[in-house]
């Protein structure tokens, strides 16, 4: 009874722990987002007319969202693009870096040096390194050089995709991989604080566990499955649904381009906040639902 008792109390501290962390958050999100966001969600119903000076929306109904849906095709084509996108990038970032996580974890000579380049990600994802690069002019020119140099020297997975292609073997598969294999920069860039995440995870693991499989015969590739993977599988949900979020805010994102096109341009803020909400809550429902099913796989232990 006292031992229950003593861990309640070790819970509940745990939890208010953890609503300590999140107060900041809870505290500015109430502060500054409910607002803005019920306004967003207001305008979605509505015709907003724009003045000098004046901000007059007047309730249609459901209008903006009947044209996202039937009228406005490129929005229908840009969503789907995206969304696949997302997913198959997503799925590419959670398998690079978790290899890359196992990698930095083992004891190696120069492991600080390695660690260091791999955390590089995490600073060049930052706003001012991003700016530097997009708006550096040498920066650009060096990469159109490279550009030139690949499409007129030979590029190994152009000569492995025509062979496989020529062979009529899995084209739209392997046209995939070879799109991620082709895009590994931006995949490594985007996997610093999925890295950092996995490899916390893996250093509490005790090697107590992985001697004690050695004793009963278990290979590597066993413990992997049997002890790694169990052990850390709770951080996979974390990671998910940060890389999913993630994605949904990078620059490059044709959805996002859209509705920005509509707001600055069209100057059309009901439609683009209708665009909004329904790429929001797309992205919402496959969070959920991928969040759930990885959720059935995730072993928890005391």
């Amino acid at each position: 009874m006292k031992k229950q008792k003593k861990l309640a109390g070790l819970q509940k501290r745990k939890a208010i722990a953890g609503y300590m962390f999140i107060l900041p958050f809870i505290v500015g999100f109430l502060a500054f987002m409910i607002q803005p966001m019920a306004q967003s969600l207001y305008m979605s119903f509505c015709d907003v007319q724009v003045g000098a000076g004046s901000f007059s929306p007047q309730f249609k109904g459901i209008v903006n969202y009947v044209r996202a849906f039937t009228l406005d095709a490129e929005f229908n084509r840009l969503l789907t693009e995206e969304i696949s996108r997302m997913c198959i990038n997503s799925l590419a970032i959670m398998v690079f870096s978790f290899f890359v996580a196992l990698i930095l974890n083992q004891k190696f000579k120069g492991r600080a040096l390695v660690r260091a380049i791999f955390f590089l990600p995490v600073i060049l994802s930052s706003g001012v390194i991003i700016g530097v690069e997009t708006d550096n002019k040498l920066m650009a020119s060096i990469q159109d050089a490279i550009g030139q140099t690949a499409s007129s020297g030979i590029s190994i997975t152009g000569a492995i995709e025509e062979i496989l292609q020529t062979a009529g073997i899995g084209t739209r598969a392997f046209s995939k991989v070879f799109e991620i294999v082709d895009g590994i920069y931006d995949v490594a860039i985007a996997s610093g604080i999925q890295i950092i995440i996995f490899l916390s995870g893996l250093q509490t693991i005790s090697q107590s566990m992985y001697e004690a499989a050695d004793i009963e015969g278990c290979t590597a590739w066993e413990s992997l499955w049997k002890i790694t993977f169990p052990m850390i599988s709770s951080l996979f949900v974390v990671n998910w649904i940060y890389t999913i979020v993630d994605f949904c805010m990078r620059t490059d994102n044709e959805v996002i381009k859209k509705i920005s096109e509509e707001i600055t341009i069209q100057i059309n803020y009901g439609f683009a906040s209708a665009m909004s909400w329904i790429y929001f809550g797309v992205v919402i429902l496959i969070i959920g639902i991928s969040s759930l099913i990885i959720s059935k796989g995730v072993y928890y232990y005391e």
